[in-house]
């Protein structure tokens, strides 16, 4: 029996079998012995470690009508595959097979379909389906694939949000692509808002450089807010091993004569976070560029720009800005986003030089035509007469769809005519209403500072002005009207408040109410220029042969002021007071015809020979004025003076040029500070008699009232 047994356990086929045993029961004892939590790690993996075996081996194929049920409930969205179906884990990523498969459209939708394709063979990585807000596709192959992503008319809902079809629309965010194999692919959009349409075709071809696998070449058409535009570009997909995994974009869009071009490297496929791309744009009219994205800017000329392109976060950044629009220069930056929906443009721009032909824009004037007309061109005949003020209407529909957020600043405007440099502007619009505040500039001198609102929140359009004149040197500022900087000492301060009604320039001054005025402080003036306004032959012709014609002439003070009605600005007052004179003046103009009706003498304070005593007038339009110094009331001195001639000896016409000088010096106190003709004073405080009192134009048809018409000082001209 013992030999026996000997036997049976020397037998090699129960061997095995034994050590099986014995193993197990070490494996046991091993598993016994660990810590709970180390057990359970344990089955998890191995659990997770099963699933991925039985989905590799099987490809996942068994998955297919869960992952319709489940996906579809999920989307609210019918989900079907037609064909061939995996989803497993190789080995890492998950990769994803399918073939004919289909999502389908909300009810509302143009299109049936939100995606539909023969083949979609995609690597997905895991972790990004847990961690993140976008999905992370190292790989994508599309076979005649067809995209449709739509907004709902009251931009409230659009197809790609996915899950309850009441929900409001998401903004759309694609996942990231590193690299994509395209075959017959297309992606329709159509916004209703922005009233953009676009269809665009995708294919690859393989790329001929080395560093590159494969072309995705991408063109299409489309309209923007009617106008037409056409796409075509490329994205090379990298070879990782030699160029780091940098995708090469090329991409032109084209409308008419406007051309953009975008050349750079995005990391990913679809991924616009942390691309370094260029922009170039050219074209005949930067404004054209703007209405695509439905903002309004004036006109300008030809202009090419280059720039780095940037998408952070929600912003599109265009930095390092630099180019020329016409004859100027520009540098800066601006960004584009669209918070709650609303385009928001925000911008810091310097232009160098400005000429002003491209600057004729911002106030309304065609540059082309000033180009070639030179100064003409801004006058416009309208019903027989010039006018100068220009009637380009604001985008009324176009500023309500954007805001913005600007500061502008030119160095120097090159202008021959125009004394104005270091303009500075800050510009806001928000919901419609345009503020430029504050807008300075510097001019011949002295320091413009203004600040504009013009409410396009309500009908009519609403334009407030208020601009100011800080004291500017008299010679500096009337040196290219005659005026000589030597010998003349004088200031002028001044600043204009109207508010007005329209969407023009012209219709919002010819509504005006408000007040314009210029004091000038106390100095000195050149003598001619003092005689010659009041006609005081006698002592001009004195001085002239005296040597003396550049004797300074003191001014104490002096007040050049409008009151405005209705676009119609009188004379209130006008009214320089010299050591030796009083000029005053009547009349005014009008912003709704642009004609001038003014008239301004000067009475003398000492007695004066060979006076004319008459006024000086000025009349015409501001396109054309006209200056009138034979007045009646001189052609009745020069009567006057012949028959004395007549019925006595020639010396006797003298006479009646003779000046008595019994002129009122003037208060200087309400005059500096600007008050109207009836706060004014002679120096006895006595109210003056012989100003106006903001009444004196008169209305459309000529014609003044009864009370205002007894006012009319004879020694005047007409007024309107």
């Amino acid at each position: 029996m013992v030999d026996g047994d000997a036997q049976i356990s020397e037998n090699p086929a129960h061997a095995p079998r034994a050590g099986y045993r014995a193993h197990a029961t070490a494996l046991r004892e091993w598993w016994r012995r660990l810590p709970w939590p180390v057990r359970l790690l344990l089955g998890i993996v191995g659990f997770l470690f099963a699933i991925w075996l039985i989905l590799f081996i099987t490809k996942g194929r068994f998955l297919k009508s869960p992952f319709e049920q489940i996906l579809g409930n999920r989307l609210q969205r019918e989900v079907s595959v037609g064909g061939d179906f995996q989803l497993y884990f190789a080995p890492i990523s998950i990769k994803f097979r399918a073939e004919k498969a289909r999502i389908a459209n909300l009810p509302w939708a143009s299109q049936p379909d939100l995606f539909r394709a023969d083949l979609i063979d995609a690597r997905v990585a895991p972790l990004s389906l847990i961690f993140g807000d976008k999905v992370r596709l190292p790989w994508l192959e599309l076979r005649n694939g067809a995209v449709d992503l739509e907004w709902s008319r009251d931009h409230k809902h659009n197809t790609w949000t996915l899950g309850d079809p009441k929900a409001d629309g998401k903004p759309m965010v694609f996942p990231l692509i590193t690299q994509a194999r395209l075959a017959g692919t297309t992606l329709r959009y159509r916004d209703p808002r922005l009233q953009l349409n676009a269809d665009i075709g995708f294919e690859t071809v393989r790329a001929k450089d080395t560093r590159f696998i494969s072309d995705i070449r991408l063109s299409g058409t489309g309209t923007m807010r009617n106008k037409p535009f056409s796409l075509k570009g490329s994205l090379l997909s990298p070879n990782a091993t030699v160029s780091r995994g940098k995708n090469s974009l090329q991409l032109r869009a084209q409308a008419g004569a406007t051309v953009v071009d975008v050349t750079g490297t995005l990391p990913g496929a679809t991924q616009l976070e942390g691309s370094d791309l260029r922009l170039v744009t050219r074209g005949p009219n930067l404004s054209l560029l703007f209405d695509f994205l439905g903002a309004a800017i004036p006109d300008t000329r030809a202009y090419r720009f280059t720039s780095a392109l940037a998408k952070v976060g929600d912003e599109w950044r265009f930095t390092k800005l630099q180019g020329r629009f016409g004859a100027s220069d520009l540098v800066g930056g601006f960004t584009a986003s669209l918070p709650d929906g609303r385009l928001l443009l925000k911008a810091d721009l310097a232009t160098q030089t400005l000429d002003i032909i491209d600057a004729a824009p911002f106030f309304g004037y065609d540059p082309e035509k000033i180009e070639q007309q030179g100064a003409a061109g801004v006058i416009e005949t309208v019903q027989g007469t010039p006018r100068l003020l220009p009637d380009t209407p604001l985008r009324v529909e176009a500023i309500r769809n954007f805001d913005a957020d600007v500061t502008y600043s030119v160095k120097r405007v090159r202008a021959e005519r125009v004394p104005i440099s270091d303009i500075a502007l800050t510009l806001k619009l928000d919901r419609s209403l345009l503020t430029l505040s504050p807008l300075t500039f510097d001019m011949s001198g002295g320091h413009v500072a203004s600040d504009i609102e013009i409410n396009a929140r309500g009908t009519p359009v609403r334009t407030s002005y208020d601009i100011r004149l800080a004291p500017t040197p008299m010679g500096t500022l009337l040196a290219r009207w005659g005026v000589e900087q030597s010998g003349t000492t004088g200031t002028i301060k001044g600043r204009v408040q109207m508010t007005g009604m329209g969407d023009t320039l012209h219709d919002s001054l010819a509504t005006a109410n408000g007040r314009i005025a210029v004091i000038l402080p106390a100095g000195t003036m050149w003598a001619r220029n003092v005689q010659l306004s009041e006609l005081d032959i006698g002592t001009f012709a004195t001085k002239m042969f005296a040597g003396k014609l550049k004797d300074p002439v003191q001014i104490n003070c002096g007040l050049i002021a409008f009151t405005v009605r209705n676009g119609v600005a009188a004379a209130d007052p006008i009214l320089i007071d010299t050591r030796k004179n009083v000029m005053i003046g009547r009349g005014g103009f009008s912003f709704r015809n642009e004609s001038l009706d003014i008239a301004f003498r000067a009475d003398s304070k000492k007695i004066s020979l060979f006076s004319g005593q008459s006024p000086i007038g000025i009349n015409g339009y501001f396109a054309r004025p006209g200056m009138s110094v034979i007045s009646p009331e001189l052609l009745a001195r020069s009567g006057v003076a012949a028959g004395l001639a007549v019925v006595g000896t020639p010396l006797a016409a003298v006479i009646a040029f003779a000046d008595v000088g019994d002129a009122k010096g003037a208060a200087c106190g309400p005059i500096l500070s600007g008050a109207n003709a009836i706060a004014q004073r002679t120096k006895r405080g006595n109210p003056r008699d012989d100003v106006g009192q903001g009444t004196t134009a008169k209305d459309e048809k000529g014609k003044g009232s009864k009370s205002e018409q007894k006012r009319q000082d004879k020694k005047f001209l007409g007024i309107f």
